[in-house]
């Protein structure tokens, strides 16, 4: 059976984390729960996809943007699709929803040591940014709904 790719919805949500679990490559955190990729996706509407072959979810990738750029994060592809177009399809399902927007750059973040990972974006003409380098830092737990605290 071909797959078919749609829009990501929360009804995906435990298919797709299933998926992202199951996948090498992909690291999950804080930000990959339920209520996590609820925010996303309403931030970010009709920019995220799943692909299915039935009703089974094969294939996912979040996708938003800031204004400015895209971001692409936990692509993943179930290991018996593989190789079939999919990942790339997924892709440019995002892309073309960025470009719509009038987005003119996308990036994505890739684990180091992702040597397969790493494979795959450069042969789809991705290139990494030597001049650049993550940086990240931990936010402290929210204090309470609406608190903000100021310091004076």
């Amino acid at each position: 059976m071909r797959w078919k790719i749609q829009p990501m919805t929360l009804a995906d949500f435990e298919a797709v984390f299933r998926l992202w679990q199951n996948t090498e490559g992909i690291g999950l955190g804080e930000s990959d729960t339920r209520p996590g990729i609820a925010g996303y996706l309403k931030r970010n509407p009709g920019m995220s996809f799943v692909a299915r072959c039935g009703t089974e979810v094969i294939g996912a990738v979040l996708c938003g943007h800031d204004g400015r750029r895209g971001y692409l994060h936990h692509l993943a592809v179930a290991r018996a699709f593989r190789k079939q177009g999919l990942g790339s399809a997924l892709v440019q399902a995002c892309l073309e929803r960025l470009a719509a927007l009038g987005i003119p750059k996308c990036n994505l973040f890739l684990f180091a040591d992702n040597a397969d990972g790493e494979a795959f974006w450069r042969h789809t003409g991705w290139a990494t940014r030597a001049d650049l380098a993550v940086m990240q830092r931990a936010l402290p737990p929210e204090r309470g709904a609406g608190s903000v605290r100021r310091e004076t």
